[in-house]
């Protein structure tokens, strides 16, 4: 069986370059088998993600980071295809509107954590505040360092008060992401996804996995490590990401209350 174990962040110096993106070590057997282990594995999650809600205690935060075209929401889509919708929310973080720049930039974040019971799911985060801003210059050394360790502080927060934190970058190389940028535009259906700003971020790609390594290395922890997720395969990606996720809930020890004895031998009429 596949190990995470080469793919989880243990801090420290970091590189993407030593992740192939077109690594697939979750894909095993033929497509097929490849579909029904992923309808099982959506399956399972179904079934954790009620235990989860009927011990009512604790809560999961899965965080998807990546670059564009890298797969948010066909992960999304496919890790949760069996899962019911009142379990788990979705929030995608765009970039942050009036109201949210006049707060802190963790507070739109914060608004939006998971409650008792439930699976949360960001797709993208608090990290494009500390990615696009130093990408581009808006902020400097010193306070990449400040939001790193806000971040940390953030996060062990969230874990010290029943928060389960799962945090994944879906990494795709660039000739894969040209490839896909260049399907959105030839393909009329899929215009609608292409935005000219794509073609902005992809000329800095270079400085943008730069600070990937710098975030990630700065921000994995026992309370919230980082797995990079390759991502070149979007079968693949999507097969890990529920291995993770299922793995996560089992090691939670997930159970339902106690039985209330006094409905014992109670008869519905």
């Amino acid at each position: 069986m596949a190990s995470f174990k080469k793919y989880r962040v243990d801090g420290g110096k970091f590189s993407l370059a030593s992740i192939d993106p077109a690594d697939s070590p979750f894909l095993e057997g033929d497509e097929q088998a490849q579909r029904d282990r992923l309808e099982q594995l959506a399956g399972e999650l179904d079934d954790l993600q009620n235990l989860l809600h009927a011990e009512g205690r604790r809560k999961v935060l899965l965080v998807l980071q990546g670059m564009d075209t890298s797969g948010k929401d066909g992960t999304i889509r496919w890790v949760f295809s069996r899962t019911s919708p009142l379990g788990v929310r979705v929030t995608a973080f765009k970039a942050p509107n009036d109201d949210e720049r006049a707060r802190d930039y963790l507070w739109r974040c914060h608004a939006n954590v998971p409650r008792s019971g439930e699976i949360m799911v960001w797709n993208r985060s608090h990290y494009e505040d500390v990615l696009v801003p130093w990408v581009e210059g808006w902020i400097d050394k010193a306070e990449l360092r400040r939001r790193y360790a806000q971040i940390q502080d953030f996060e062990r927060l969230l874990a010290e008060t029943g928060t389960v934190v799962v945090k994944c970058m879906l990494h795709i190389s660039k000739k894969v992401q040209r490839e896909r940028l260049q399907a959105r535009i030839d393909e009329p259906a899929k215009r609608w996804k292409f935005q000219r700003s794509d073609l902005d971020v992809r000329k800095k790609w270079a400085a943008y996995q730069h600070a990937y390594e710098q975030a990630l290395a700065a921000t994995s922890s026992r309370h919230a490590p980082w797995h990079v997720i390759p991502a070149d395969s979007k079968r693949h990606r999507n097969l890990m990401i529920a291995q993770l996720l299922v793995k996560t809930l089992r090691g939670m020890e997930l159970a339902v209350p106690p039985a209330d004895p006094s409905l014992d031998g109670l008869v519905v009429v």
